[in-house]
C-alpha cells in the first residue's frame, strides 16, 4: 500500500512539473485574472448576502463582504491586512532568486500563495472587503484566490517534506 502511494505521488509530481515547469508568471496572471473575474460576476448578479443553491444543503453560491481574513479573524482590519499583503509581495520579491534555484514545487506553491494573497489585497484596498462565494455550508464562504493560497501551502508543505534535503546532513566515514 506504501509502495503504491509512492508510486501515485510519483506520477502526480511529474505530470505537475511538466504543466508547471517555468509556468509561475501564468499562474500567478491566471489566478489572479480568474479570481478577479469571478468576484466580478458574483458583484454583478447577486446582492450581498443572497445564497444561490447549487446542491440544496450541500454547495451554495453566497455572496459574502469578509472584513476580515480566513474565517473572518482580524475583522474589520483593514490596514494591517493590507500591510501584511504588501510585505508578504515586499518578502517574495526578496526572496525571489532563492526560490528561482530550488524545487519547482517549492516556486509553484509560492506563486500560488502569492496569488492569492495579491488578488485578495485588491479587493481590500478597492473596498476595505474581500468578496468571498463559494459556500459548501461547512465550511467558511471562500474564493479562487483563497483556492489558491491553500493548494500553494499544500505544494510547500509537500515539497519541504518528501523533496527537500532541509536538516540533512551527511554522515562521515560510513
Amino acid at each position: 500500500m506504501k509502495r503504491l502511494l509512492k508510486n501515485i505521488l510519483l506520477v502526480a509530481e511529474l505530470i505537475l512539473a511538466i504543466i508547471f515547469y517555468n509556468r509561475e508568471k501564468f499562474l500567478f496572471i491566471g489566478v489572479v485574472a480568474l479570481d478577479q473575474i469571478t468576484k466580478a460576476i458574483v458583484m454583478r448578479n447577486f446582492i450581498p448576502g443572497e445564497s444561490v443553491p447549487i446542491l440544496q444543503d450541500i454547495f451554495h453560491l453566497t455572496y459574502v463582504l469578509n472584513p476580515g481574513a480566513a474565517f473572518g479573524i482580524l475583522s474589520n482590519q483593514r490596514m494591517f491586512l493590507m500591510l501584511m499583503g504588501a510585505g508578504l509581495i515586499v518578502a517574495t520579491i526578496y526572496f525571489y532568486p532563492m526560490l528561482k534555484k530550488s524545487d519547482s514545487f517549492l516556486r509553484f506553491g509560492a506563486t500560488a500563495i502569492l496569488s492569492g494573497a495579491v488578488a485578495n489585497l485588491i479587493d481590500r484596498v478597492q473596498t476595505g472587503y474581500v468578496v468571498d462565494f463559494f459556500d459548501f455550508r461547512i465550511w467558511p464562504v471562500f474564493n479562487v484566490a483563497d483556492i489558491a493560497i491553500v493548494l500553494g501551502m499544500g505544494f510547500m508543505i509537500y515539497a519541504i517534506l518528501f523533496r527537500l534535503d532541509i536538516g540533512k546532513t551527511e554522515e562521515v566515514g560510513r
